[in-house]
């Protein structure tokens, strides 16, 4: 017997209505945003992520899945190398470079659904095929693009009715900026290397920020010491940044400040955040993050322009929304036939009804009367329609609305224009 891939979930029937819950109240609150959908493929060129994500990241160097090609017939040929995308922002990028929207639209507004795929050690709220919702603003640098991604974020817990969560922000400023952040952290780091973590010990060589992302507590105590504030950050990013507090704050919308947030991708610029719920339970409490990417258009071959965006995990948005309800009764019609004549007619009714747009479903396995009911019971029918020999010599179907409990007869001649009405 097949099992599925470790890291990988089957998402069933009676799971699936929850996942359409969050994917229509997100379009809903997207299209108040103006934002339009977009979708890249799952499959990229893996130098787009080694190019965009960083070499020395924790995605490219362990956890990109990656597919080799080559030429069945040419041992000799090139092997191309491809990846299951880890994340969404690079294809989007490269799918706006491409298709020349910077040259048509240079200021575009994207959300996105769909599935990511990283190399990871399976476990709460971290799997190897997991699933985001997010967006991306390409094409400005005003900081009001700043103001309104985060307060989209914000709106859309709301929207999900998810509360208790935080919204951490800080400024990373431009790459000048990063690079005097990275020599503060080698010069109060450089004596210290014997009590950072093995890993903390190859960042320090290959990208001294990604020790701001550490899990371990003792690194973390040791960073802290440091006394990191935003002295690293050129006037401008100071100022930028400034304006992006005063905008949330004349918005309500509540936050907290850490200097130690950077994201664990290379791209990041300026205003970066994540947002948090302590319901998800240890190290890995993030719903989702976001942040500028300001060089990233031009990294891959575009033009100089500004960008930010975020991404939630709708796989952590579902363990913290509130009790989910049920699925309610769909606006189905459920025909029951009992015997050989009204089996017949059932098939040319069936027909008739979905002809006319009604959504219709009928008994394949020749069940009693009684575990009909319950079949159609399970399926969260609305209606049910049945069909014997009294009501065949009487040109009727008895009607019963699952919900009010209420039965009666209808033409045969007329259940079709009955349903449409109803439905």
């Amino acid at each position: 017997m097949f099992k599925r891939v470790p890291g990988t979930k089957d998402i069933l029937p009676d799971q699936v209505f929850h996942w359409q819950k969050l994917e229509e109240t997100s379009r809903n609150i997207f299209s108040v945003y103006n934002y339009k959908e977009i979708r890249p493929p799952l499959v990229e060129d893996a130098a787009l992520f080694n190019r965009s994500l960083g070499e020395a990241t924790e995605i490219v160097q362990k956890q990109m899945f990656l597919i080799h090609s080559a030429p069945a017939d040419s041992a000799s040929a090139a092997n191309d190398v491809y990846a299951l995308r880890p994340e969404a922002t690079a294809s989007i990028v490269r799918a706006y470079i491409e298709n020349s929207l910077d040259k048509t639209a240079r200021f575009a507004k994207f959300y996105y659904f769909g599935p990511m795929f990283r190399m990871e050690r399976p476990q709460k709220g971290r799997q190897r095929q997991f699933h985001q919702v997010g967006c991306e603003v390409i094409g400005s640098q005003d900081v009001a693009v700043d103001i309104e991604v985060i307060a989209l974020a914000d709106r859309l817990l709301k929207g999900l009715a998810i509360k208790d969560y935080t919204i951490v922000i800080n400024s990373l400023g431009c790459p000048e900026d990063k690079k005097k952040l990275a020599a503060l952290l080698r010069d109060g780091l450089q004596d210290k290397l014997g009590k950072l973590c093995v890993d903390c010990n190859n960042r320090f060589n290959r990208n001294v920020l990604r020790i701001l992302d550490c899990k371990h507590q003792d690194c973390q105590d040791l960073v802290k010491e440091l006394g990191i504030s935003d002295k690293h950050l050129c006037q401008d990013c100071q100022a930028h940044f400034e304006k992006v507090r005063t905008g949330l704050d004349s918005l309500k919308i509540k936050y907290e400040l850490s200097h130690f947030l950077v994201r664990g991708l290379d791209y990041y610029t300026r205003t970066v955040f994540e947002i948090i719920h302590g319901g998800l339970g240890g190290q890995q409490n993030a719903l989702g993050a976001g942040g500028r990417y300001d060089n990233l258009v031009s990294d891959l071959g575009g033009e100089v322009t500004g960008a930010i965006g975020f991404a939630f995990g709708i796989e952590r948005l579902l363990m913290v929304a509130p009790a989910q309800e049920s699925e309610p009764r769909q606006k189905l019609a459920y025909l029951i036939t009992l015997g050989e004549q009204s089996r017949a007619q059932g098939l040319l009714l069936l027909q008739r009804l979905r002809d006319a747009g009604v959504p219709t479903d009928t008994d394949f396995e020749n069940k009693s009367l009684k575990a009909a009911m319950r079949k159609a019971d399970d399926l969260k029918a609305k209606y049910v329609l049945i069909m014997g020999d009294n009501e065949l010599q009487k040109n009727t179907v008895m009607f019963k609305d699952m919900e009010l409990g209420e039965q009666k007869e209808i033409s045969l001649d007329g259940i079709v224009e009955a349903l449409q009405e109803l439905i």
